[in-house]
């Protein structure tokens, strides 16, 4: 069973995993070795500030060499 990494990026759905340099998650691995080793996000427990995008749960993602943080909502797991 083959497993696909896909996440909305700036409006458009991509999968991660048909791109070979793609990095993602705080140890920048590949999208299928992320999603295997527990799919970890940045969450901070306690919000040091109320109002702010700082503190919200994302995913550092290096595509094509552009870097993303996406909220975690915004990953899709297909397996095929």
């Amino acid at each position: 069973m083959a497993t696909h990494v896909y996440a909305c990026l700036c409006g458009e759905w991509v999968n991660l995993s048909s791109d070979p340099d793609c990095k993602m998650g705080e140890r920048m691995t590949s999208p299928n070795i992320w999603w295997e080793e527990d799919a970890r996000i940045f969450s901070p427990i306690s919000k040091e500030q109320e109002h702010t995008m700082y503190q919200q749960d994302f995913v550092h993602i290096n595509y094509k060499n552009a870097d993303y943080r996406i909220h975690p909502m915004f990953i899709q797991i297909k397996h095929s």
